[in-house]
């Protein structure tokens, strides 16, 4: 009998996470059994279960390595950047989400969405993604500490303060483009970068 390569290995591995991917997206995690993953696989039930033992463990492969994973590649591009002011951080960061959701025939960002409802009922997978987000939210303080340094923002700010809400703004766009539709990039971010801007206010009489 011929020896399996790791190449093959590989592929096939890859193969079943695209089809558990597709179909998560469609009916999220909760709802989806392994029966129908194994349906979309094309292959026996032996075949998937060989490279992932449970349900459970599809799932935090796919969170880990094509939600989280995609993620945290996004905010590792924008440190890499040099970028030091929050709006443009925030502005990177939804090109890049915008350029990932358009890659191949799966949507990642919509897997993401499914992956935070998980969050909330896996114990497991809520650990992932709470080290995660952590640690992007980090580059998110470490931009605001460059604007800082840079006289960008007021000396007494608090960078990881401003991180959790950059980061609540890249995540709220991702969650409505998927259920208002309404949302695109460029006026968002210049509805952003309107209510951010540095403007010469009159006080207002008393």
């Amino acid at each position: 009998m011929p020896k399996v390569t790791d190449a093959h290995l590989a592929a096939r591995r890859e193969q079943i996470l695209l089809a558990a991917m597709a179909r998560f997206a469609e009916g999220g995690f909760h709802s989806t059994g392994m029966a129908e993953v194994i349906a979309a696989t094309g292959l026996s039930a032996g075949a998937v279960y060989r490279y992932f033992p449970s349900k459970e463990a599809l799932i935090r492969a796919i969170v880990e390595e094509r939600v989280l994973a995609n993620a945290k590649g996004v905010f590792e591009t924008i440190l890499e950047q040099g970028i030091d002011d929050p709006v443009d951080a925030v502005a990177a960061a939804l090109e890049i989400v915008d350029r990932v959701s358009a890659q191949g025939d799966i949507d990642v960002t919509k897997v993401a969405v499914q992956a935070w409802g998980e969050a909330l009922r896996n114990p497991d997978i809520l650990d992932i993604a709470q080290n995660a987000y952590a640690t992007m939210r980090g580059y998110l303080a470490e931009v605001t500490r460059r604007a800082k340094e840079h006289g960008r923002l007021p000396p007494e700010t608090d960078p990881e303060e401003v991180a959790k809400t950059l980061q609540s703004l890249v995540m709220g766009y991702v969650i409505q483009r998927h259920i208002m539709g309404d949302v695109d990039r460029e006026h968002y971010t210049a509805a952003l970068q309107a209510l951010t801007s540095q403007r010469e206010a009159v006080a207002p009489t008393r």
